[in-house]
């Protein structure tokens, strides 16, 4: 594809505003129903020399609609650990050290309460208003989501036939789910660089890739908008195998989401990774985009999240706290650091750890 084929591709989306303007309403519909998880970290650095850190994402510290941190406790033995919050991005870090001559090994437990969230965008609602430092914040470039050159000519042209924000937001969303696709074969859940997506013509990757470009592609519209880091935690209740967990290890089970702000309806849940998801992995496996399931998740993932699904921050470009070495594009995986260097996180000859998740019976009568 020739870049003018592919600024006419994205500039053909907005034919796609006659998909249904509203997420599925009866099943998807925000209750007062919260499920309580308890989330286990683990992790042992198998390879250590002199000083090593450990810096594990804490559950979400923002108040949000669909989650609740309720509870953390955290145990390194034999060295100092504490909880660095970053409040413009929800971000909470648990931050250990362990001196030379012990095993690092770091746990950390976070009960939440989560539920089911949708958005109604058939009218406008009663959403508090966010406050301006809040969408200016998340309007910003950061290093793997900038939002000029092709970033925002890409914007421009893929949003060039809508007249609302609404229709901006999903303009963009039915571009992502017409024309990436998901990459088996990517390293973990990717690097989320969409100018390097965009200007390789190569948009296939993960959950930090595909909705990163989401991301980058409405605050270069002016929307503001933010990835959510987390990891899943459950299996799928509405029919997506592919969505859920299959057992209580998640080890494995790290997934982004992103949220679009749109005046009169607040932050609005929006997934298109997830969408190429289960057009990949539900078995079968690869669906077409009118299959019936797809077009099922394609029409609840533009305002609607299920929450079988812990999100752990919104932030980019993290610094750990007291680490020798630069920021991290995102932090959704364990991360460490020894005498040696910053030590792989997903290398597991030299850096172990087991995630799991365990659900909560309600005590109410």
């Amino acid at each position: 594809m020739n870049r003018r084929d592919f600024l006419r591709s994205a500039g053909a989306v907005p034919a796609c505003l006659a998909f249904p303007k509203t997420a599925l309403r009866a099943e998807d519909a925000t209750s007062g129903g919260f499920r309580t998880f308890e989330v286990t970290t683990r992790v042992e650095i198998l390879k250590s020399s002199a000083a090593t850190r450990v810096w594990l994402p804490v559950a979400l510290i923002s108040e949000t609609p669909y989650q609740k941190a309720l509870s953390n406790r955290f145990s390194a033995e034999g060295g100092t650990a504490a909880i660095v919050e970053e409040r413009a991005d929800g971000l909470g870090i648990l931050a250990a050290e362990f001196p030379a001559g012990v095993k690092p090994v770091l746990t950390l437990t976070s009960r939440v309460a989560t539920r089911n969230y949708a958005v109604d965008l058939s009218t406008p609602g009663e959403a508090p208003a966010a406050g301006r430092a809040e969408l200016e914040h998340f309007r910003r470039p950061t290093k793997m989501l900038p939002t000029d050159g092709i970033v925002k000519t890409t914007a421009v042209e893929i949003t060039s036939g809508a007249k609302t924000d609404t229709e901006k937001a999903r303009a963009i969303y039915e571009w992502i789910v017409e024309n990436t696709f998901r990459a088996a074969k990517t390293r973990g859940c990717g690097a989320g660089d969409i100018r390097y997506m965009l200007e390789s013509r190569n948009l296939g990757g993960k959950c930090a890739d595909l909705n990163a470009l989401y991301v980058g592609l409405a605050r270069a519209a002016g929307l503001p908008a933010r990835d959510v880091y987390g990891i899943r935690i459950a299996k799928s209740e509405l029919g997506f195998k592919s969505l859920g967990t299959s057992s209580e290890n998640i080890t494995k089970a790290q997934h982004c989401r992103a949220e679009v702000y749109i005046d009169g309806y607040g932050w609005v849940p929006v997934d298109p990774a997830d969408v190429r998801k289960v057009v990949l992995e539900e078995p079968p496996g690869s669906r077409r985009l009118d299959d019936e399931l797809v077009r099922k998740a394609r029409t609840r993932l533009f305002g609607s999240w299920e929450m079988n699904w812990m999100a752990y921050n919104f932030a980019h470009d993290v610094s750990l706290p007291g680490s020798a070495g630069g920021p991290v594009g995102f932090l959704m995986y364990p991360q460490a650091e020894t005498s040696d260097g910053r030590v792989d996180c997903l290398d597991p000859d030299n850096f172990k750890y087991e995630i799991t998740s365990t659900e909560i019976p309600s005590t109410a009568g």
